[in-house]
């Protein structure tokens, strides 16, 4: 079973995403189960990971009620405030639910470059074990650091790194990038999800070679075993198709054993979050 670990669902108003400004127009409408439905299928995609795009708990019951309504969403990796002193009475209302299997935030917005270190935030962390729910590392290359003491520091939360940590493909730097990411990669607690890398690129006219030393770099830190595929969608479209994309993911699974391959499209993600049929 072939499963996108990575993927959004939004009902459009400028007040809700102000984040999707000028140039980014594709973006600034609905995007629904069904649409994913019909875009993923002919790549032999049967289940999704909603992955949360807005930092409300309203947003959180909202995909997961379409769990209810499309048995394709295999989970949800939502959002609490784990900040909050009420931080597990919302866990534990969530987790009623069987395809709350995860928490992100949006770190990547965040000013302190240490900001996963903070200490109301290393609390709530703490409280997903409780619940065993999984933790999307959302981050800039330079809050790798910050991630790596993270990681260290709770050795039996299970994390997965979103986007590579978002390299500056564009801009062709790798260095200090590649020393964090595989630094993190060296904590079997941490996962990666080949997602996110065309909006990273020169939208519209990357070329596929631009990604492959970054590629490259994933395969070798992480290894077959602690890597799966995600279309970051509808985001992606920004810069490529969904065929694109999974052609672009393709580049670098097709090189592998058949068991390797199906470790990346679907059964690393079934493993990691701990999903549950239907």
């Amino acid at each position: 079973m072939n499963i996108d670990a990575h993927q959004h669902f939004w009902k459009y108003s400028p007040r809700d995403f102000p984040w999707i400004t000028s140039g980014m127009e594709r973006l600034a409408r609905d995007y629904l189960p069904p649409e994913l439905i019909q875009t993923s299928q002919p790549h032999n995609i049967s289940g999704s990971i909603a992955v949360q795009a807005r930092q409300t708990k309203e947003e959180t019951q909202w995909l997961l009620e379409y769990t209810d309504l499309y048995p394709s969403i295999r989970g949800v990796v939502g959002w609490v405030d784990l900040r909050s002193p009420s931080v597990g009475d919302d866990l534990s209302i969530f987790s009623q639910h069987k395809k709350f299997i995860g928490v992100r935030h949006v770190v990547q917005d965040e000013p302190d470059p240490r900001f996963l270190l903070g200490s109301d935030f290393l609390r709530g962390l703490r409280r997903l074990a409780d619940f065993d729910l999984t933790y999307d590392l959302l981050v800039f290359p330079h809050q790798l650091p910050a991630a790596i003491e993270l990681v260290r520091l709770l050795p039996d939360q299970h994390f997965v790194l979103d986007h590579m940590a978002k390299p500056r493909i564009k801009k062709c730097e790798i260095n200090d990038w590649k020393h964090n990411f595989s630094e993190l990669a060296r904590h079997e607690n941490v996962m990666c999800k080949l997602s996110g890398l065309v909006t990273e690129a020169n939208w519209k006219v990357w070329q596929q070679h631009d990604f492959t030393p970054y590629l490259e770099t994933a395969l070798h830190a992480f290894r077959p075993e602690r890597l799966m595929f995600g279309s970051d969608w509808p985001v992606c479209l920004l810069s490529a198709e969904y065929a694109e994309v999974v052609g672009l993911a393709n580049s670098l699974i097709d090189q592998l054993s058949l068991d390797e391959a199906a470790a990346i499209r679907g059964t690393n993600a079934e493993t990691f979050y701990g999903l549950v049929a239907d």
